[in-house]
C-alpha cells in the first residue's frame, strides 16, 4: 500500500480486485506474488480498521456519563 491513508471501503474494494485477479489463475507467477503481498497488506489494514472500530463501539456510558469498556461475554449489568 502507498503512504497515503485510504478509507476502509476503498481498501476492501482493492482487496476484492486482488482476490478476483488471483482466482482467475491467468496471472504470471511474479505478478501473482506481488498481488498476494498487496492482498495481505490490504487484509491486515482492513482487519486493523475493524478492530479499531470494534474498540470504539464497544463501550458503555453509565447513568453518570462515565464511559467504560463493554465486555460482550458478560453482557450488560442491569444494576450499574
Amino acid at each position: 500500500m502507498g503512504t497515503e491513508p485510504i478509507r476502509f471501503e476503498e481498501a476492501m474494494l482493492n482487496l476484492e480486485e486482488v482476490v478476483q485477479k488471483l482466482e482467475t489463475g491467468d496471472v504470471p507467477l511474479e505478478d501473482a506474488i506481488t498481488l498476494y503481498k498487496k492482498g495481505m497488506e490490504l487484509s491486515a489494514y482492513c482487519h486493523g480498521k475493524l478492530q479499531d472500530a470494534e474498540k470504539q463501539l464497544i463501550s458503555i456510558i453509565d447513568k453518570d456519563g462515565n464511559k467504560s469498556e463493554f465486555d460482550p461475554a458478560k453482557g450488560t449489568d442491569s444494576n450499574a
